[in-house]
């Protein structure tokens, strides 16, 4: 096992990242390695501030001068900055340049370990992805393994991610509360998704273990799911059942087109169809997370206990108000 003094984790404040700096805690106790979350507003990382050995620190990782000084006497970065929509730039920006930069600086600084989460579906050669968003995470893949013999660097893929606070399983239950029907884009497409607590712990494990360097694992579920299963799962779990009617994808990308107007953040985008494309699921040409000693939770199991009945119709109001800037 490996001793971890300092660790920065880049998008800690996040639904992964909260749930790693709990498993972190949990696994080394109050006088564990500390944890250091930067977070642009440091009162947007609030829900981070009793978790006894996180220091949340007000900073930009996309400044250069902050980067480098954030990796000073660190023994090893998290890296769990992504988007899944954007523009063309903003997914090169995030995937590829900030591990570009992370790079160069640990390198300046001596930090060496890096742990790096992709996704499934990612593939090896990044002229083979159809979307922006798994093309552009396959060159951030390449240029962190690029560094070689500079950095030890380990690579998580995990599938769709699920728990209590996802934007996943929480939105479609939201959807079914308001909406009589469900029309559905990319119905068919195959998940195997997995509950957020095994990719937290899966971090744990593979930064704690040195033979883990140079691997990289597909974090999946025990079961292959197709999106409108999952839709499906979510109305049952939160007591709001509703038909699912698949729809083709050219009306797939018109609804994402005209989503794309409105304010916020798309529910879904024509990249997102793209990605659907690949199916999101283990190869079984990498090891998962049986090697790290883990057994994956079921959605079926896990969604139940937090998609709570009553609550999401009010929810997605809200969040279409906001998007609406009502």
């Amino acid at each position: 096992m490996t001793t971890l003094q300092r660790v920065l984790v880049l998008g800690g404040s996040g639904f992964v990242g909260r749930a790693f700096c709990e498993q972190w805690a949990q696994a080394h106790g109050a006088g564990g390695g500390r944890l250091i979350v930067p977070s642009r507003r440091r009162e947007q990382a609030k829900h981070l501030f009793p978790i006894p050995v996180v220091d949340v620190v007000q900073a930009s990782v996309h400044d250069d001068a902050t980067l480098q000084r954030l990796l000073v006497g660190v023994d090893a970065v998290v890296n769990l900055i992504a988007i899944l929509h954007g523009t063309p730039q903003q997914f090169e920006q995030v995937h590829v340049g900030l591990p570009q930069r992370l790079v160069q600086a640990c390198v300046k600084a001596g930090v060496r370990r890096v742990l790096h989460i992709s996704a499934l579906g990612v593939p090896d050669d990044p002229g083979q992805a159809p979307s922006h968003y798994l093309r552009t995470k396959a060159l951030g893949e390449q240029t962190l393994k690029a560094a070689g013999a500079d950095l030890d660097v380990t690579v998580l893929r995990p599938s769709v991610i699920f728990g209590a606070h996802d934007r996943f399983l929480n939105l479609f239950a939201q959807l079914q509360a308001v909406a009589p029907v469900v029309p559905l884009a990319g119905a068919d497409a195959r998940f195997q998704p997995v509950w957020v607590e095994d990719v937290a712990r899966a971090m744990v494990v593979a930064l704690q273990r040195s033979d883990t360097i140079g691997q990289t694992y597909e974090c999946a579920g025990p079961e292959v799911l197709t999106l409108a299963d999952l839709v499906r799962l979510a109305g049952r779990a939160s007591g709001h059942p509703r038909v699912v009617i698949p729809v083709p994808e050219a009306v797939g990308r018109l609804q994402a087109a005209v989503m794309a107007c409105l304010p916020g953040e798309p529910l879904m985008s024509g990249d997102n169809l793209d990605s659907m494309r690949v199916p999101n699921v283990a190869t079984g040409t990498r090891p998962g997370l049986d090697a790290l000693g883990i057994a994956p939770a079921s959605a079926r199991a896990v969604a139940p206990t937090y998609l709570d009945h009553g609550r999401h119709g009010s929810a997605l109001l809200d969040r279409f108000r906001a998007r609406a800037s009502r």
